[in-house]
């Protein structure tokens, strides 16, 4: 048989609140009403999912009823979604009713139209079209990632609506890692990224779940090191990794850009390094070769030249990409060296080492931009306390982003700024929060939040649509996600810094421990292990102001504390 099991999880989800209907007032003519909704709170009860819900041939709780104008109402599932809609059609449904569907992560994209100048769509995804419903039946409807869905009858009759359920597929990933603090803002955080990340484990590890149900090599990156640290060795990342091997040629650039490809050696090699995984590696090291061959057709003069793609901010600032790529470069020759050298490919890992020697002889500049800083300081091409004290630390949170943010975070700790990374991850990913989020965006600006509306909130006369509204590059308007995996940096950040659990050599063997408080009075939580064991820290403020820390892990891990 050639049946391929679907590893994601079906599970049904009620909307928790309807948001708006059509009122079916009186006109003042006194002609009837054009159309009506009835019953939608009835919706917000937990149904059986058959139909009829109750005595045969009954009235169905909720109505759309048209008599020449659409009658609708807003569903809220209460959280980001992946999947669709199940709905269950009533006796009193007309037959041949058609019903328009709009699926939002926001509730203005659900009240939104295509078209409408502000760049809702249907890329990637379908996320406004009509569908023929079914009298006495159910049909399910929908692939994409939502909060809300806006149902409208755009036929003439009457839709009778036995149960409307949201059909949430997830893939199964039993957590592992776990981070809980005094500090209730920074558990919030950390739980939303880890969702985030988990959303985006779909066939592979995907970039978003509305747009983007692509894999970008550079963009999971940050999903790598979330899923490690949260849910171990799960198979999506071998998965993707093997897809985004065979669908390019070791001779062309990972998703038509050269930096991506760097980014591919530095995930399969952070999956090599974590698991110890030399099979994996063994399956690849032919196509590695040739595709580090390839890498160093991008060399000139000891730089790195063949792309400067960094991420979208610094297209407004190309110096400071091509002084980002730079480093990035570097930090995937030492990456290469290290998986050459684990392959047992001597002369592969004398390329790779020459190709660092080369690239680490430059000391770029940064141009003012935290993203570029931030690999500097990571590649050790520049001093990270300097480039705290010149990009990273300036201008507040201003520059931060949700892709590099991540790099931004790891780098502050590299300086020995763990406090002002902390705050970041409360007041820049917080933010979020305080807009109604439920999951991380694709992009975010604090300034945004400045006079605007919540994503859960009808449109505030006066005030920004924070998501209609913002936004740039390939992302503007309703185009931009609200659930993009990118975004997940808070949480392998809690778990290697707040925890300080980071794993040293080839398959976590040696563990080291080494937490940081700062201004938290507790701190507790754990980081996987590939063999699905756990490694568990808890730390706290004892009354003499020093740490006080419990670590517990498998015997064959050797500890290395320092608190």
């Amino acid at each position: 048989m050639n049946d391929i099991r679907d590893p994601r999880i079906r599970s049904f989800v009620y909307p928790v609140r309807i948001v708006w209907q059509t009122t079916g007032e009186q006109k003042d003519d006194g002609w009837p009403m054009r159309c009506e909704t009835q019953g939608a709170e009835s919706l917000l009860a937990r149904k059986r999912g058959q139909v009829c819900e109750g005595p045969f041939g009954s009235s169905s709780g909720t109505r759309l009823i048209h008599r020449g104008e659409p009658a609708g109402m807003l569903l809220d599932f209460g959280r980001e979604l992946h999947g669709g809609l199940s709905l269950g059609m009533g006796p009193s449904t007309t037959p041949g009713a058609r019903l328009r569907l709009r699926f939002g992560e926001s509730v203005s994209e659900a009240m939104s139209d295509i078209g409408d100048g502000r760049h809702a769509s249907n890329d990637h995804a379908m996320r406004d079209f009509v569908v023929e419903v079914p009298r006495m039946g159910a049909i399910e409807v929908g692939n994409t990632g939502f909060r809300f869905v806006r149902i409208d009858l755009v036929s003439g009759g009457e839709a009778g609506f036995e149960f409307v359920r949201a059909v949430s597929l997830m893939r199964d990933m039993p957590r592992l890692g776990a981070f809980r603090c005094s500090d209730e803002r920074l558990n919030a955080v950390f739980e939303t990224a880890v969702r985030t990340v988990h959303l985006c484990c779909q066939d592979y590890l995907w970039d978003g779940i509305k747009r983007d149900r692509l894999v970008w090599a550079g963009d999971m990156h940050p999903e790598t090191m979330a899923v490690l640290s949260v849910f171990g060795a799960a198979p999506v990342l071998p998965d993707t990794l093997d897809y985004l091997a065979a669908v390019t040629p070791p001779d062309a650039w990972m998703n038509t850009m050269p930096t991506y490809t760097l980014w591919f050696i530095r995930n399969l090699a952070e999956w090599v390094r974590y698991t110890g995984d030399t099979v994996f590696l063994a399956k690849h090291a032919d196509y590695l070769e040739r595709t580090f061959d390839h890498v160093l057709s991008g060399m000139e003069d000891g730089q790195w030249r063949a792309g400067n793609f960094l991420d979208w901010p610094t297209k407004h600032n190309p110096a400071a990409a091509t002084a980002g790529t730079q480093a990035l470069a570097l930090l995937a020759a030492r990456d290469a060296a290290f998986l050459a050298e684990t392959a047992g490919r001597a002369p592969f890992a004398e390329k790779a080492t020459a190709m660092a020697a080369e690239l680490s002889r430059l000391r770029p500049d940064p141009h003012g931009a935290k993203s570029a800083a931030a690999l500097l300081a990571l590649s050790g091409l520049r001093v990270p306390k300097t480039m705290f004290k010149q990009v990273l630390g300036a201008n507040g949170h201003a520059g931060v982003s949700t892709f590099y943010g991540y790099y931004m975070l790891e780098a502050m700790s590299a300086a020995g700024e763990d406090q002002r990374a902390l705050d970041t991850v409360r007041d820049y990913w917080g933010a979020m929060l305080d807009m109604g989020a439920t999951s991380f965006w694709e992009d975010f600006n604090l300034a945004w939040t400045e006079n605007a509306f919540r994503i859960d909130e009808l449109p505030v006369p006066g005030k920004r649509d924070i998501h209609g509204d913002f936004g740039e590059f390939c992302y503007p308007g309703f185009r931009h996600s609200l659930c993009h995996g990118w975004s997940c940096g808070p949480a392998p950040w809690c778990i290697r810094h707040i925890l300080g659990i980071r794993p040293l050599g080839m398959g976590c063997r040696q563990v080291e421990v080494r937490p940081f408080l700062g201004n938290l009075d507790w701190a507790e939580g754990a980081m996987a292990l590939p063999g699905g064991d756990t490694v568990r820290v808890r730390v706290e403020r004892g009354p003499d102001g020093r740490l006080e820390m419990q670590v517990a892990a498998p015997n064959e891990v050797e500890l290395r504390r320092d608190v």
